[in-house]
């Protein structure tokens, strides 16, 4: 026992070096990253970097702070670091509605190693589609996607993955999924959009029975019944009214698993 303790402790043992805050550089994209104040619109992505500029591989922790004003996804960002690679991590920035424009800073920290990357809360800006950027509401949502992935404006269903909503009940029906207004809106149309690519046709994947259906005054209206839905794409046109949510309301989908929706739309006509 004696014997293997001492070619143990002889034995060579691959080291990791803690930073020595010299030898990383801090890095960020876009700069500057530019805010709007509602919730899930699509903007305040920032991808972070940190570079190993030394000779041995490193283990980094990059601190990540702001003012009150911003609301950020992490305020820390740790990773091993090889030689000369640049490692990277998503960070989101979001600021509460009717936040005033005004620049404000993400200070970034490694070591001594500093960078101040500015802000720029936009005005919110004139939207044909109402629901683009506004609070989601949902069932349930898988831990794959995002709440917001439904109405942040991509349309695209070959980004799935990327963009996009489904649940997180398998073969549980109805699932719902819509947005809430903050103050009564007028609207006259809906288009839904369901998975449907080349990949995941929508007479595969997508959702197959749904209603939508428009609240006011807390009173539910089904404004459209969709049964046996194989295409990707449908409008729904009423005459517009004032109400303070949208929402599908979905019984099956062609693969009896999931609800897949891309994108749900809202115009005033």
């Amino acid at each position: 026992m004696k014997r293997a303790a001492l070619l143990l402790l002889l034995a060579p043992v691959a080291l990791v070096a803690t930073s020595n805050d010299n030898h990383v550089e801090i890095s960020a994209t876009p700069q500057p990253v530019e805010v709007v104040p509602l919730p899930c619109f699509p903007s305040g992505k920032l991808t972070l970097g940190m570079t190993n500029t030394g000779r041995k591989a490193t283990i980094a922790d990059m601190r990540i702070a702001a003012d009150d004003a911003l609301t950020l996804s992490r305020h820390q960002f740790s990773s091993y670091l090889p030689v000369d690679q640049l490692v990277k991590a998503p960070l989101e920035i979001t600021v509460p509605r009717g936040t005033a424009p005004a620049t404000h800073d993400v200070d970034l920290t490694v070591g001594r190693e500093h960078l101040k990357v500015p802000v720029v809360i936009k005005p919110v800006p004139a939207r044909d589609n109402l629901l683009l950027g506004e609070q989601a509401v949902a069932s349930s949502t898988n831990g794959d996607m995002k709440l917001c992935g439904g109405v942040d404006g991509n349309t695209d269903s070959a980004q799935w993955g990327a963009s996009g909503w489904h649940d997180a009940t398998k073969g549980v029906f109805p699932d719902t999924y819509g947005v809430d207004f903050v103050q009564p809106t007028t609207v006259g149309r809906v288009v839904v959009q369901t998975l449907d690519s080349a990949k995941y046709p929508a007479a595969v994947m997508g959702i197959r029975d749904f209603d939508v259906q428009l609240r006011n005054d807390g009173v539910w209206t089904t404004v459209g019944e969709v049964r046996a839905n194989t295409t990707g794409r449908l409008t729904f046109t009423f005459d517009p009214r004032p109400v303070d949510a949208v929402q599908l309301v979905i019984h099956d989908s062609n693969d009896h698993g999931y609800s897949r929706i891309i994108e749900v739309e809202a115009y005033s006509s």
